[in-house]
């Protein structure tokens, strides 16, 4: 496994059997593209000198968008971390029958998963660099609903 362009340190991560470094397939650690090694990559974030960490333009930019969503039962967002595809892919059901999925399993996004007031079940929050997405599910993911999907930049 190679090092993080984005300076997270992969040896902590349960992935990095198959992970194949974001240094070495030039921010594509799994195939797909990671939203960090971009950034980082290609210097959008200066300031935060290409460490993923409270200094993060990128991650501060999402947090104040995920909150400025106003989400009645949702705690204030704080943190964001690195999250593989395969993890937060999860399936939803349209008003048609029709069943979706909106990311790529390949692919490194943004997001956390907040408790939901008062209830057992949780808000998933993902972003990747164009759209952010917050659902609601239960345990282990199951009988996701969407409560937004929006453009975000």
């Amino acid at each position: 496994m190679g090092a993080a362009i984005c300076g997270l340190d992969c040896s902590k991560c349960s992935l990095q059997a198959g992970c194949k470094g974001c240094e070495s397939t030039e921010g594509h650690p799994f195939g797909g593209s990671c939203m960090l090694a971009l950034c980082c990559k290609n210097k959008s974030c200066e300031s935060c000198g290409n460490a993923f960490d409270s200094g993060c333009r990128l991650k501060k930019r999402l947090i104040a968008e995920f909150n400025a969503l106003g989400i009645k039962d949702m705690d204030t967002v704080t943190d964001l971390n690195a999250l593989h595809g395969s993890y937060i892919n999860l399936k939803y059901t349209l008003p048609g029958g029709q069943s979706i999925r909106f990311w790529d399993d390949d692919r490194i996004y943004l997001g956390n998963q907040i408790c939901k007031k008062g209830s057992e079940r949780c808000y998933g929050l993902t972003a990747d660099e164009h759209y952010l997405l917050v659902c609601e599910y239960g345990t282990n993911g199951t009988d996701a609903e969407i409560i937004i999907y929006k453009k975000w930049r």
